[in-house]
């Protein structure tokens, strides 16, 4: 017998009875981006290579590390994306979407990283993420974050997550401060973990964000990224404080939160949350001013953010807050030969006459006990036996209700329409 294939690790796929979770929580996210007028954007899986090595950077762990990356037969190198944030702002520069424009864009999709695979973080995972172009002031900041907020209300999570704040301030306020935290790690580097030891050189500021006790320890008499701000990002971080203060969203000032990737500047945030373990951060995001110019376009303001949907799926999960799903209202069962011949017309009528009803015609041959065992087992409220002159309409849940049998099928929707 042939081997079985199996998917490829860290790649899941999302089962029959997970996708009703999905599709919840994804039309929560739609709904929740309309009513703040983002737009959605749709871009490719699959980008040039040059795209993520000049956005990212290429001494980032994601480029070094864990890209998926090769040579197609015309010998170009492309990547599956690892981040959405890039792919937009290419598509923007791309049709002319950003220079001296306001956009507010949203996207959804699956994004690709080679990472150890554990709980809620995936080699292939999806991620929502929205993104404001054209914006530069801290009201644009502070919009952003209150979309993210109003998702965790929309969820019903809002006291299971917490907003962190801190300003990366200007690139050359931020590169005094690389440079005075790389001397002062140096003279500790004995004292530091191995990967921190390692980025002392590359990417000095994500060893702020170091898991490691002993770097943690050595860390607290480091000097501070607000000491080294420049005036125009404290305003710029003041003002979005006030704005989230008079909407009332609570935060907390982590001045040892960073982002892994060097497009940012400015304002960084993340929610995190207690709920999951170790994997602790269910939104990231802020401002990154540079990156359209980066990437060939005249400069332009841009913030933003993304989340992990497998993640917010996982603690929508935990606090029992995922609706439950019927995927059959009606099962529809006939009882003789000639009502056999009709029921897919039947079948076909009821979902006409009534909209959005779910209806599962049985198919097979089967006694009518293993039927109705069968529409049973489908979670159907209803069942429906069709008749060659009349209808018997069955409750399936409500054992109480009496079973009504109707002469038309205008009648069976009349009851299905006042019970539902």
């Amino acid at each position: 017998m042939a081997k079985t294939i199996q998917a490829i690790r860290g790649m899941n796929d999302i089962l029959p009875d997970q996708s009703p979770a999905w599709q919840y929580v994804e039309g929560v996210l739609r709904e929740v981006a309309a009513a703040y007028t983002y737009q959605e954007i749709r871009m490719p899986m699959l980008e040039s290579t040059d795209l993520f090595k000049r956005s990212i950077g290429e001494v980032t762990d994601i480029v070094e590390k864990e890209m998926y990356t090769f040579d197609d037969r015309n010998g170009d190198s492309l990547t599956l994306r690892p981040e959405g944030t890039a792919s937009c702002v290419r598509a923007g520069n791309e049709h002319g979407l950003l220079y001296n424009q306001i956009q507010r864009l949203w996207y959804m999709g699956p994004m690709f990283r080679h990472e150890r695979p554990q709980k809620g973080r995936y080699r292939q995972f999806h991620q929502f993420g929205v993104e404001a172009f054209g914006m530069e002031g801290p009201d644009s900041d502070a919009e952003v974050i209150l979309l993210s907020a109003r998702l965790w209300q929309a969820f019903g999570i809002s006291e299971q997550v917490e907003l962190q704040l801190n300003s990366l301030a200007s690139n050359e306020a931020r590169a005094r401060y690389r440079d005075a935290l790389r001397e002062f790690l140096r003279a500790h580097e004995s004292e530091l973990d191995e990967d921190s030891k390692r980025r002392l050189d590359t990417n000095v500021l994500r060893v702020l964000d170091s898991k490691s006790p002993e770097t943690q320890a050595v860390l607290a008499n480091a000097p501070k990224l607000s000491e080294y701000w420049d005036d125009a990002s404290r305003e710029h971080f003041e003002g979005l404080c006030k704005r989230l203060d008079a909407a009332g969203v609570k935060y907390v000032l982590n001045e040892r939160l960073v982002r892994g990737l060097d497009y940012y500047n400015r304002t960084v945030f993340e929610w995190v949350t207690t709920e999951l373990g170790a994997q602790g951060t269910v939104c990231a995001g802020g401002r990154y001013d540079g990156l359209v110019e980066q990437l060939g376009g005249k400069a332009t303001p841009a913030v933003g953010f993304a989340m992990g949907i497998e993640r917010l799926v996982l603690l929508l999960a935990s606090q029992n807050k995922i609706p439950a799903h019927n995927a059959v209202d009606v099962y529809a069962i006939a009882l003789t030969e000639a009502a056999e011949l009709n029921a897919p017309a039947v079948a076909e009528k009821l979902r006409s006459q009534s909209q959005g009803l779910k209806v599962q015609l049985h198919c097979g041959q089967q006694n009518m006990k293993k039927k109705l065992a069968r529409a049973d087992k489908s979670g159907a409220e209803f069942a429906l036996i069709i008749r060659d002159n009349d209808f018997e309409l069955k409750h399936l849940r409500d054992r109480e209700q009496e079973d009504v049998i109707a002469s038309s099928l205008d009648a069976v929707v009349a009851h299905l329409t006042q019970n539902s």
